[in-house]
């Protein structure tokens, strides 16, 4: 509840001094009867008059008061909040070729990407968010979407070698600009993780570059990994499950030029820590804007407080003329 009026609220304070002055003591009155002694009226209860001889002032400070409510305007409503969301849409392009299955970060690049997605994707709010799978060859993993979850369950099964070995870093790139090319968001951005060389795919890095220009589509570009000498978990067809060494290698000045030439940036990551504050960073730097506005609608409630205020001026009307009506 609100009131329209609320500063008339402010005459409830002289009702205090109303009722001060009505019963301060008055020193000049005069009985008009005069006793020798009280003796006389002793042991005589007060009749229901004299107990209820204030009655009526009791009521008429209510209905006073009530009629002060009343004229403030007191309201009850609801609001309607009306938002304004200009969205990011944003694919999520993460290689899966079987080198990400290194474990110089714990306990393999691959699954420490996952992790690292999974929570940048809990930091959103309002983005539609895809996924873009690629090795030898690109993917859409999942569409352009609001139900994190179900992108999620996308996400969390993920593994290497579901695609042709490789890594056509063109391709994911073209995958993905074409999955952003008709999307009317204020922003539309890739985020593209990968351990390697660009070596598979029909449309080359530069190409898929200029494609993402021509759409204003701004690729982050995250190079995972120590270059060097790692090692892996493999399954060989013939000795079975074993750990073998692998040489990897990043081509960290592919990733620089194409964040550079989008308007992005390029990060490297070589740890599982310092990926996580990778995507907490391209978090913070792409956010959406939100514009709430509320409308209420309010329905005016003097009535019942005018009716009652009748109904009490009424009540101290009878008992004044009726029931403690004073002879003259």
């Amino acid at each position: 509840m609100k009131f329209a009026h609320p500063y008339l609220l402010l005459l409830l304070l002289l009702l205090p001094v109303w009722v001060i002055y009505y019963f301060r003591p008055r020193s000049n009155a005069v009985s008009g009867v005069r006793f020798s002694s009280l003796k006389v009226i002793n042991g005589i209860s007060a009749s229901m008059k004299v107990r209820f001889r204030h009655a009526p002032f009791y009521i008429r400070v209510f209905a006073v008061a009530l009629l002060v409510a009343a004229i403030a305007r007191p309201q009850t409503g609801h609001g309607h909040q009306e938002v304004k969301r200009r969205g990011i849409d944003i694919m999520l392009a993460i290689d899966t070729s079987t080198s990400m299955d290194i474990m110089d970060l714990a306990p393999t690049r691959l699954e420490a990407a996952k992790r690292a997605m999974e929570k940048f994707i809990g930091n959103r709010r309002n983005d539609r968010i895809g996924l873009v799978v690629f090795a030898g060859t690109s993917f859409t993993r999942c569409p352009l979407t609001v139900d994190y979850d179900v992108l999620k369950s996308f996400i969390t099964p993920l593994k290497s070698g579901i695609v042709e070995d490789g890594t056509a870093i063109g391709m994911a790139i073209a995958n993905g600009v074409s999955r952003l090319k008709d999307s009317k968001a204020k922003s539309k951005i890739i985020i593209l993780l990968t351990d390697g060389i660009n070596n598979r795919g029909l449309i080359d890095p530069e190409t898929a570059t200029e494609l993402a220009i021509t759409e204003k589509v701004k690729v982050y570009t995250i190079g995972v990994g120590r270059p060097g000498v790692f090692y892996q978990d493999v399954v060989d067809p013939v000795y079975g499950k074993r750990r073998v060494a692998v040489k990897s290698k990043i081509d960290e000045a592919l990733l620089k030029d194409i964040a550079r030439k989008t308007g992005a940036l390029y990060y490297a990551a070589r740890d599982g820590q310092q990926l996580s504050e990778i995507y907490e960073e391209i978090d913070r730097l792409e956010k959406s804007e939100i514009t709430s506005r509320v409308y209420y609608e309010y329905t005016e409630r003097f009535g019942p407080l005018a009716w009652l205020v009748l109904i009490l001026l009424s009540a101290e009307f009878m008992l004044t003329k009726l029931f403690l009506r004073a002879l003259p």
